[in-house]
C-alpha cells in the first residue's frame, strides 16, 4: 500500500477502550499523518463513525488494520472487510473551542459546532474536558447557556406526547438524595398526571435514582419503549442515557464524572435539555443547600435557581424551584441497594425518616400545585394523603412491574455488600455536624455507585445522643479492600462530630 492511500483490510480485536478505536501499524499511522490518540474517520459503504487511534509495529501489519467491538458493531464490520480511514481535519467546533478559551463569546453556530464534534465523537477526551473546565474559569453568559441547550436538544432524539408533561429533577450534592424520587414519581403519577422522568447515573455523588432502581427494575430503553410505559403507568423511572436525548449531555457527564466536576451552567444545560427532548412542559427542579452540598449557600442557591428560571422561560416550559436543606443525608442510607431497600420500606409502611418523606411529599405537592389540579398551597397535605392511603405504594408496584422488575420485591430481597465495619462514637453527646463530603467520598471508595451494594447506613444524625461506643454508622462492600479503603478514610476523616459539655482538658 502507499503512503497516499487509506484503504485497509480489517481484522477484529476484543479490547474495550471505552470508545471506538483502530490499532493502526506505525507507518501507515505516518503515511496518514496521524498519531495514538489521533481521531480518525472510517468508513465502510454509507457508514462512517470516528474512532480512536492507537500504533503498533508488531500488532497488525501494513495495509490491515484492527478494530475494537464497539466500531465493529457501529459499522456492521466482519474480517476481510475493506475500509477507508481518513484523519479528521481541524472543525468547525474546534475553533470555537479556541475562540471560548480565548475568553470570546460563542453564537449558536459556534456552540452547536462543539456539541455536534462531542456527539459525533470527533473531539477528544481532552478537547471536551478543555470545554467544561473553561466554563469553571470563565462561566456561560445567558444567551450562550441558551444557545448550548437548544444545541444539545437539536443534535439528538426527541419523544412527543400529545399531553401536558410534568418532571422533577434534584441537582443532587447530598448523600442519600437519590432516592426522593421513588417517591416523588408514583405519587405525582398516581393522580392520572404524567410523569415520565428520565434519570442520570451518579456524577459525583454515591448513587443517582437510575442507580437506585436498577437494583429493582430495567432503566434502560428505546424511545418508543418508554413512551409505552408512560402512557400505561403514567410515570416511569428511567436511565435517559439509553434513549439518545440530547448524547452530547451523557458524554459530557462521563468527562464530568473522571474530573470530579459539575460546573453550574453545563449542569443547568444537561438537565433542561433532557426535559426539552421529553416534551416536558412543567418542571420543579430541587436545589439542595448545605456544608459540603452542591450548593452551600442560600446567595448562590438563588443565583442557580435563577438561571433555570430564566432558561426555563425562554424555552416556554413551567417552571419551580424549590430550594430544599441539605446539611445531612436525605434519609438514613447512601449507596444504590441499601437506598432502594429504605425507598421500598418507606413505601410500604407509609412512613419513613422525616427528612425523605417530607422532602418527596414538598416536591410532589408543587408539581400538583403546578398542574393547577390542587390550589397553592394546598399540594403537601394532598401529596401526603395520597402517600398515606399507599396510592404512591400501588403506582410504584405497577411502575416497576412494568420496568421488568418484580412488584412484589420486599425490603430484604435486595443484597447488600457481604463485608461490612462499624463506626462507633468516641464519646457521649450530642451529633452536631454530619460532613457530607466525607461520607460521599467513603461510600465511592467501598465501592457505590458501580458496586450496586457498597455503601452506608447512618445510626445517628444531627440532634441525636449518643453514648460512648453507640454505632453511629455502618459501611458495606462487596470488596475487602474496598472496604478497608473506605473504612481508613473515616477513620482519618471522622464524618460525624460528637460534642458533649467537656471538649478537652488541659495538661
Amino acid at each position: 500500500m502507499s503512503g497516499s492511500e487509506s484503504s485497509f483490510i480489517t481484522d477484529l480485536i476484543d479490547l474495550n477502550t471505552g470508545f471506538p478505536t483502530v490499532v493502526l501499524h506505525e507507518d501507515d499511522a505516518k503515511a496518514l499523518g496521524v498519531t495514538f490518540g489521533s481521531r480518525v474517520r472510517v468508513v465502510k459503504g454509507d457508514r462512517s463513525a470516528t474512532a480512536s487511534v492507537i500504533t503498533s509495529r508488531t500488532m497488525v501489519r501494513r495495509g490491515s488494520i484492527l478494530v475494537t467491538p464497539d466500531l465493529s458493531s457501529d459499522l456492521k464490520l466482519s474480517r476481510e472487510d475493506r475500509v477507508q480511514v481518513k484523519p479528521i481535519s481541524i472543525t468547525a467546533g474546534y475553533m470555537a473551542l479556541q475562540k471560548r478559551l480565548r475568553g470570546e463569546r460563542l453564537d449558536y453556530d459556534e456552540m452547536l459546532a462543539i456539541v455536534r464534534d462531542v456527539a459525533t465523537g470527533s473531539f477528544s477526551e481532552a478537547e471536551i474536558a478543555t470545554f467544561l473546565v473553561s466554563q469553571l474559569f470563565v462561566e456561560l453568559s445567558e444567551d450562550e447557556l441558551h444557545n448550548l441547550i437548544r444545541a444539545m436538544v437539536e443534535t439528538g432524539s426527541k419523544i412527543v406526547f400529545e399531553e401536558p408533561v410534568y418532571d422533577v429533577h434534584s441537582i443532587g450534592g447530598v448523600p442519600g438524595n437519590g432516592k426522593v424520587a421513588l417517591l416523588t414519581v408514583p405519587i405525582v403519577a398516581s393522580t392520572g398526571l404524567l410523569i415520565p422522568k428520565t434519570s442520570s447515573r451518579a456524577i459525583t455523588s454515591a448513587a443517582g435514582t437510575a442507580d437506585i432502581v436498577e437494583v429493582l427494575a430495567r432503566v434502560e430503553f428505546t424511545p418508543s419503549e418508554l413512551k409505552e410505559i408512560a402512557l400505561k403507568t403514567r410515570g416511569t423511572l428511567v436511565w435517559g442515557g439509553s434513549l439518545n436525548l440530547a448524547p452530547a449531555d451523557d458524554i459530557f457527564v462521563a468527562i464530568e464524572r473522571k474530573l470530579n466536576i459539575d460546573p453550574w451552567h453545563q449542569m443547568v444545560a444537561s438537565i433542561l435539555a433532557k426535559k426539552v427532548a421529553m416534551d416536558v412542559s412543567n418542571l420543579v427542579v430541587d436545589i439542595p443547600v448545605g456544608r459540603k452540598a452542591k450548593v452551600e449557600d442560600i446567595r448562590h442557591a438563588e443565583r442557580l435557581a435563577g438561571l433555570f428560571v430564566n432558561q426555563a422561560a425562554k424555552l416556554n416550559m413551567n417552571i419551580k424551584v424549590a430550594i430544599t436543606y441539605g446539611g445531612q443525608p436525605i434519609g438514613v442510607t447512601i449507596g444504590p441497594a441499601l437506598e432502594a431497600r429504605e425507598a421500598l420500606e418507606t413505601l410500604m409502611n407509609k412512613s419513613g425518616r422525616k427528612s425523605l418523606v417530607d422532602k418527596a411529599l414538598y416536591l410532589a405537592g408543587l408539581i400538583l400545585e403546578l398542574s393547577g389540579k390542587v390550589p397553592h398551597g394546598a399540594g403537601f397535605e394532598v401529596a401526603k394523603d395520597l402517600f398515606m392511603k399507599g396510592r404512591a405504594y400501588d403506582k410504584f408496584r405497577e411502575i416497576i412491574e412494568a420496568q421488568g422488575g418484580n412488584p412484589n420485591v420486599k425490603p430484604d430481597d435486595i443484597p447488600i455488600g457481604e463485608h461490612k465495619a462499624v463506626l462507633y462514637s468516641p464519646a457521649e453527646g450530642a451529633v452536631t455536624h454530619i460532613d457530607n463530603g466525607v461520607l460521599l467520598a467513603a461510600a465511592r471508595a467501598a465501592g457505590a455507585p458501580f458496586d450496586k451494594g457498597a455503601g452506608i447506613v447512618l445510626h445517628a444524625k444531627i440532634g441525636y445522643r449518643v453514648s460512648k461506643g453507640d454505632p453511629l454508622l455502618t459501611i458495606y462492600s462487596s470488596s475487602s479492600v474496598r472496604l478497608e479503603s473506605a473504612l481508613n478514610l473515616l477513620t482519618m476523616n471522622p464524618p460525624i462530630v460528637v460534642e458533649g459539655m467537656l471538649i478537652k482538658t488541659y495538661p
